[in-house]
């Protein structure tokens, strides 16, 4: 494909709950500090989870302070306990009900559709009955005949279906979960895209990917010999933490670390979850992270402008 200035640039935006709002926030003070718009100069946007949220926002039109808003405002309704024996139930079931966070999403998303997108997107799930990854990616390749056509309220429910916390969304008959069971840092997976289906040149491609903010973790020494128990805490945490830190190298090694750059943020232990946090705190500190992050940003990525992108089917369903 031609690719002005022979540069491809991805915006990968990791899944983590509502944590999500440190990367939305990034977004909209480097917007403000550089005075820009973030999608002007992206042709692939990639998002798990809450960072397919994002991800969808952006393709759509809203701005990253819209986006913050949204959080801020529709947060704490979505993962609102609504019973004091949440906590017993937790143990059979889904935490939360899908119902608040649907209808946050149809708030701001209405009836459009995922195709409706102005840039091109891939935002992974996973599905259960098959045992197998799920990529919806808008029609940016002409064989990329159906996900165009799914409410992109239903793209945002799958991406972020996180096991334990919600329930899978059925799809058409397939049982779809958070896409962040593999890819909850999806800059490889937008690189694969970019390199394979899309054919940009290695040499061309290049990553700015956000965190949601990382725990400053102490591994104690009993998970050394641990078994089932020892690990129950930790588990799900240490893969979720492997899983991205390697991405994130991978990168590096394929296309030289000058051509990705990793903003993400420590914070102490304890202080943040999927479900609860501190919106100001975390505003705070993307505020924080940015301010430093500008310089690079500004310098990386800003001199580029994606080529506008035509989606290869309609955007909206035939009447």
């Amino acid at each position: 494909m031609n690719v002005p200035d022979s540069r491809f640039q991805i915006l990968s935006l990791d899944g983590g709950g509502l944590r999500g709002i440190f990367g939305a926030a990034v977004l909209a003070r480097l917007e403000e500090d550089l005075d820009i718009r973030v999608v002007d100069h992206f042709d692939l946007i990639a998002g798990t989870s809450t960072g397919g949220i994002i991800a969808l926002g952006l393709g759509l039109g809203l701005t990253p302070r819209q986006i913050v808003e949204f959080y801020t405002k529709h947060g704490p309704r979505i993962f609102r306990d609504r019973a004091r024996i949440r906590g017993a139930r937790h143990f059979l079931r889904a935490k939360y009900s899908s119902e608040p966070l649907r209808d946050a999403l149809v708030s701001v998303f209405g009836d459009r559709r995922f195709g409706e997108s102005t840039k091109r997107l891939v935002i992974p799930s996973y599905n259960l009955g098959d045992d197998d990854v799920y990529l919806f990616r808008t029609p940016h390749l002409e064989r990329l005949a159906r996900d165009w056509r799914e409410l992109a309220v239903d793209v945002a429910m799958a991406t972020t279906a996180a096991p334990t916390y919600l329930p899978a969304l059925r799809l058409g008959g397939v049982r779809l979960v958070d896409g962040g069971i593999w890819a909850s840092n999806p800059s490889l997976v937008a690189m694969v895209e970019a390199a394979g289906p899309l054919g940009v040149p290695h040499e061309a491609i290049h990553v700015l990917s956000l965190g949601t903010t990382t725990d400053v973790r102490h591994r104690p020494p009993r998970l050394d010999r641990g078994g089932l128990l020892p690990w129950a805490t930790d588990a799900v945490e240490v893969l979720m933490r492997a899983q991205s830190a390697s991405v994130t190298k991978q990168l590096g090694h394929l296309l030289t670390r000058d051509r990705v750059f990793r903003l993400d943020s420590t914070v102490p232990t304890g202080l943040l979850s999927l479900d609860r946090v501190d919106a100001d705190d975390l505003v705070g500190r993307a505020a924080h992270a940015s301010r430093i992050a500008s310089p690079d940003v500004a310098e990386r990525f800003t001199d580029h402008i994606a080529a506008p992108y035509t989606p290869l089917h309609p955007r909206k369903e035939p009447s």
